[in-house]
């Protein structure tokens, strides 16, 4: 199953984006693709999905405060396991991704988990489009204005100690 889908159909994927800088045709394409695997141990064989996304999303650079159109990309196994106690019985002992097809998982809200967590925790352009402001005032070489010296906040606080 493949498939494209416009970026506000994943709400909370959306709600993390730069909305103003979000362009109507962002989608997601993505595919899922199951499969039967015989087991390890030589009992009935499991079932696994395979499930890759690709998207561009736009959010705002940590550096320069600017807009960055960041690719993300989800590649991921998953192997299902009867229900919950299941899978929490068998995570710490398994390398893949377990999913518990009791309660039904929902692959729309999977593959959206996947893309929230492939998010950078800090966005930011290899080399911001414009210089980053460092200070909060900008003195010129030519000015004659230094910046005033500034007042320690405890000052007031030695006095009253006196």
């Amino acid at each position: 199953m493949t498939a494209t889908e416009e970026l506000p159909q994943f709400e909370r994927l959306y709600a993390d984006v730069t909305s103003d800088d979000a362009e109507p045709h962002s989608s997601v394409t993505w595919q899922a693709r199951g499969e039967m695997r015989p087991a390890d141990s030589g009992g009935a064989p499991s079932v696994w999905l395979h499930l890759e996304a690709t998207t561009v999303v736009p959010l705002t650079c940590q550096r320069c405060l600017g807009p960055v159109h960041t690719p993300l990309a989800v590649d991921r196994w998953y192997r299902f396991v009867a229900d919950e106690a299941t899978a929490a019985a068998e995570d710490d002992e398994c390398e893949e991704d377990l999913l518990a097809l009791e309660p039904r998982p929902n692959l729309h809200d999977v593959l959206e988990d996947e893309l929230l967590m492939e998010l950078p925790l800090v966005p930011m352009h290899e080399n911001c489009p414009q210089p980053v402001k460092l200070q909060s005032e900008d003195f010129s070489a030519e000015s004659d204005e230094a910046p005033a010296a500034r007042k320690n906040p405890f000052a007031d606080l030695a006095r009253l100690k006196k």
